[in-house]
């Protein structure tokens, strides 16, 4: 799973909410402007749509951006309280991690998009006979792409969907093939709260950075899967594993940069430290495995573009 929001930690480790975003509804099910008419009714899994959706409630803000990429954006009439991209969707007080079926079904929607099921908010829904579709925190780009598929297939942009999904498949095949060979690997810590959690290579943020040959030092960690590779480091642990990059995804959230690494006991003598190697990430992009994956694969490629090869 993808994690973030340290405040989170403290409590349950829980994984950061997504959700879909948009505008104003259509009255008919007349498609956008270069959309094919879509054949409906369509399947996913077990959901089968009738008619496309026009008034989409997204409690997810992964699925948020996914829908706004596909063309979808104009369908959806609310997102949850942590949607912020794009910045025009319709932002709610609907919460993602308290999901309310009373809330939700007030926007009368006729398709909720979400990630996780907490408080049994899809069997609540189901007995309201809203249509729900489960856009679950990936573990793989192959997940991210089928999402954005699915998600396509049941709004009626199936041709934008497989558009937005092969555009990723080849800005990340350019991105990775750009990248210097190297004779040894380079070491990097990804940073999610200043708690020092982190993501092994297991994780789906592991995955990007296993993509262009880094080497996680929290591996070793989480070796036996115990803390679903999301394990807490030490202070001493990450002293002496010495990583050449130091990446933070709680530079908005916890206000984290280099000169507050910097002044960590003992992690002034990191490399990263002295390499000026202390990467600040978006918490949000770093946290959500929708289209500006490539943006985030972009940034940390960037950065180790820059160390010779």
């Amino acid at each position: 799973m993808f994690r973030r929001t340290p405040r989170l930690f403290a409590a349950t480790l829980a994984v950061a909410a997504l959700a879909l975003g948009a505008c104003a509804e259509k009255a008919d099910d007349t498609p956008t402007t270069g959309t094919a008419a879509a054949a409906y009714p369509v399947t996913v899994g077990t959901l089968t749509l009738d008619k496309r959706p026009e008034k989409i409630v997204a409690l997810s803000p992964t699925a948020t951006e996914m829908l706004f990429a596909i063309g979808a954006g104009p369908q959806v009439t609310a997102v949850d309280d942590q949607s912020n991209y794009p910045v025009d969707a319709p932002k709610s007080d609907i919460s993602a991690f308290q999901p309310n079926a009373e809330a939700i079904a007030g926007k009368n929607p006729d398709l909720v998009v979400l990630s996780d099921d907490r408080n049994k908010i899809v069997e609540q829904l189901g007995k309201l006979k809203i249509p729900v579709y489960q856009t679950p925190a990936a573990t793989t780009l192959d997940d991210t792409y089928r999402q954005i598929t699915e998600l396509g297939t049941l709004t009626g942009h199936a041709d934008q969907a497989t558009d937005v999904a092969s555009r990723m498949k080849d800005d990340i095949a350019k991105l990775v093939k750009d990248v210097p060979q190297r004779a040894g690997k380079l070491t990097y810590y990804h940073e999610l709260g200043p708690e020092l959690y982190t993501a092994t290579s297991k994780t789906f943020i592991g995955t990007l950075y296993s993509q262009i040959g880094l080497t996680n030092i929290a591996d070793p960690a989480d070796a036996d899967g115990k803390s679903a590779g999301y394990p807490q480091l030490s202070q001493e642990f990450i002293v002496k594993a010495n990583p050449d990059f130091v990446f933070l995804a709680d530079s908005k959230c916890c206000q984290q940069n280099a000169d507050s690494v910097k002044a960590r006991s003992g992690w002034s003598g990191l490399t990263a430290v002295k390499n000026n190697q202390v990467i600040a990430l978006d918490d949000d992009v770093a946290s959500r495995w929708g289209p500006r994956v490539v943006d985030l694969l972009r940034v940390i490629i960037d950065a180790v573009a820059k160390v010779p090869a």
